[in-house]
């Protein structure tokens, strides 16, 4: 066993216009402030860090990483999910997603394909310079306007969307393994990996590709009302990173899984601070380091009624104490003894 890593704050949700959160230096300074130790960055935000430059300068790596070392953190992973998003994109949402793109790529969608794909690389690239061993992302889909079957799919779709999938994303696969670095998909509803049986179907269509890992949120499961504890023991050989979200499902005679096109407030499925929803995260702790993950708990603040600056300052504390730090010794060890073999063959009745 090892002990989880935090707490570590994800920056996205946290960047503005305003100080402290206008620039990595300031924002850095605010988390450790706040008693946090590690940051994940959000590389489409060029505020937190040069992506490009971090991909081809060491140098540049080393003193950004120093900048974040001199406010009192260290960077955990880097985060693509918008630009994992734009790898593949169905034509019916392809406006909808160009706010994720440059201005000047915008309506150019296979350009736009093609700078995400760079994105990737890049970011492999930059986290081989920062020493960092993974990074997050989203998987795009192909498939989501069809999550529902009706009408019924046509008869091999789902086979030939993850055949497509695969292939998008294999040779971005490639570049993370050249750059020793893993690949984690946050498995979330509006993605084609958006359960288990999902990534298994990718994965395979990768070819069990060694760099497709996982990212785990269980706020995305309690949504789906999937069994987020059963998950890692399923899945625990593939997360290598951990989002801490909260999140909460009451569903009533007039609202569901799906949630009436309606507002997170008025949802039966709502994202919360953390310990305002109904995540276990005692037993996800204890999950979690029963299996040996030695990751960073990373604190994703999203929730419908809180501000966010009040998460973060409660959040640290949360994860503070739901980290088990391991213990070295077993319980009983004051009732043990040296072996004796010749003793054990004695209590085994064994001559």
């Amino acid at each position: 066993m090892k002990t989880i890593k935090g707490p570590a704050i994800f920056l996205a949700q946290f960047m503005g216009d305003e100080a402290p959160f206008d620039n990595i230096k300031t924002i850095a300074k605010w988390a450790a402030s706040l008693g946090y130790v590690g940051v994940q960055i959000p590389t489409w935000d060029s505020r937190c860090i040069d992506l490009a430059k971090a991909a081809e300068s060491k140098d540049y790596c080393d003193e950004w990483k120093g900048t974040l070392e001199s406010c009192g953190v260290q960077v955990t992973e880097l985060s693509t999910h918008l630009q994992g998003q734009l790898v593949a994109v169905h034509p019916a949402y392809n406006e909808l997603f160009d706010g994720f793109a440059p201005p000047e790529l915008r309506g150019n969608y296979k350009d736009r394909q093609t700078w995400a794909v760079e994105q990737l690389k890049n970011a492999a690239k930059a986290s081989r310079n920062l020493g960092l061993n993974a990074v997050a992302t989203f998987s795009g889909a192909l498939m989501w306007h069809t999550v529902y079957p009706w009408p019924q799919r046509p008869l091999g779709l789902v086979e030939d969307g993850f055949k497509e999938l695969a292939k998008r994303w294999v040779p971005i696969l490639n570049a993370f393994d050249k750059a020793g670095v893993d690949l984690c998909y946050e498995i979330h509803p509006g993605e084609d990996l958006h359960d288990g049986i999902t990534f298994e179907r990718f994965w395979e269509a990768t070819e069990k590709h060694t760099r497709c890992n996982l990212l785990y949120d269980p706020s995305h499961f309690v949504l789906q009302q999937l069994d987020y504890l059963q998950y890692i023991d399923f899945y625990h050989t593939f997360i290598k990173m951990f989002h801490v979200k909260d999140a909460e499902f009451n569903p009533s005679g007039k609202v569901g899984v799906y949630g009436g096109y309606q507002d997170w407030i008025n949802r039966a499925g709502r994202f919360r601070s953390l310990g305002d929803g109904q995540v276990d995260f005692k037993s996800i702790f204890s999950k979690l380091t029963q299996y040996g993950f030695d990751g960073w708990a990373v604190l994703e603040w999203e929730c419908c009624m809180k501000h966010p600056e009040q998460g973060a300052a409660e959040g640290v504390k949360f994860i503070k104490d739901h980290i088990i730090r391991v213990t070295e010794k077993a319980f009983d060890d004051f009732a043990g003894g040296e072996r004796d073999q010749k003793f054990n063959k004695k209590v085994l009745g064994v001559n």
